[in-house]
């Protein structure tokens, strides 16, 4: 996925039920990482609680993505108290989607789509230094 193109729409079930991203109204955060309680995406995930009410203040809905099982999912959520929806992509139709699916086809690359009110990629953040700087850039695309 490149700037300038419209973000595959899908289905998935989440920490908090099922998610259709089309019938989510607002700016998008989505963040591909490559597995759940792994200390990059842990850092990662709290970066992103951490910053969740400026997302929210500049019109923006965070959603994370990973291979993980529904209830990996849900457990990763909760532990790090995520207001966002933690989505399961076990079948790894979503990363496929994207792009994001590493080499091997075993997980996501850690990337970051911002994708706007119309479904229009503006942004894809990826090769950053540290995993937490993924919602600090993010959050700097938002607000442009």
């Amino acid at each position: 996925m490149d700037v300038g193109q419209t973000a595959p729409d899908f289905e998935a079930e989440s920490s908090i039920g099922k998610i259709k991203l089309s019938e989510l109204k607002g700016k998008k955060v989505i963040y591909f990482y490559p597995k759940s309680f792994t200390p990059g995406c842990t850092r990662e995930i709290q970066r992103f609680v951490e910053l969740y009410d400026q997302f929210v203040a500049n019109g923006a809905l965070v959603l994370g993505i990973s291979v993980d099982s529904v209830e990996t999912q849900k457990r990763f959520s909760e532990k790090y108290n995520a207001k966002f929806p933690v989505i399961s992509d076990k079948e790894k139709k979503i990363s496929s989607a994207y792009g994001v699916l590493n080499e091997k086809g075993t997980s996501a690359q850690r990337v970051t789509f911002i994708v706007d009110e119309r479904g229009v990629v503006k942004a894809v953040l990826k090769n950053l230094k540290r995993a937490e700087d993924h919602a600090d850039r993010a959050l700097e695309e938002v607000k442009k």
